[in-house]
């Protein structure tokens, strides 16, 4: 039965490493990140032209790569193709390592290794998709 409690410990343990949930970030300090990290690149107001990267107003459960925006030249072929819509999970996952999310994935950006920063981009955008 000891065996059984630490295995059953461990599963779990790694089971909660290997698929971080998603946890309510801070809004504000998701702007405060996007400004620093996205602006470049992004937009985010309703109706605000793209920049070298698509504008994200309600990007929050969009399919990836179907939006009004020059993907032929911006974004791989299997972004364009895929069925990924941006939820919790994917827009956690892409915003940790964006090149290793989907193979052939363009955007220059390293990613954020805290998912505590993750939690915050994605309350943000969350927050911007309603």
């Amino acid at each position: 039965m000891k065996y059984f409690i630490y295995i059953f410990t461990l599963i779990l343990t790694l089971v909660s490493v290997i698929n971080p949930s998603f946890s309510e970030g801070d809004s504000k300090k998701g702007k405060s990140m996007f400004q620093v990290h996205c602006r470049a690149c992004h937009t985010t107001g309703e109706g605000v032209r793209h920049k070298v990267g698509p504008n994200l107003f309600g990007v929050f459960g969009a399919k990836a790569g179907k939006r009004d925006y020059s993907y032929e030249k911006h974004y791989s072929k299997a972004l364009k193709q895929s069925q990924i819509v941006w939820n919790e999970k994917n827009l956690h996952y892409f915003l940790e390592n964006p090149k290793g999310f989907l193979s052939g994935t363009k955007m220059p950006f390293v990613g954020f290794r805290n998912k505590k920063d993750r939690d915050h981009i994605i309350t943000y955008l969350k927050n911007i998709s309603r």
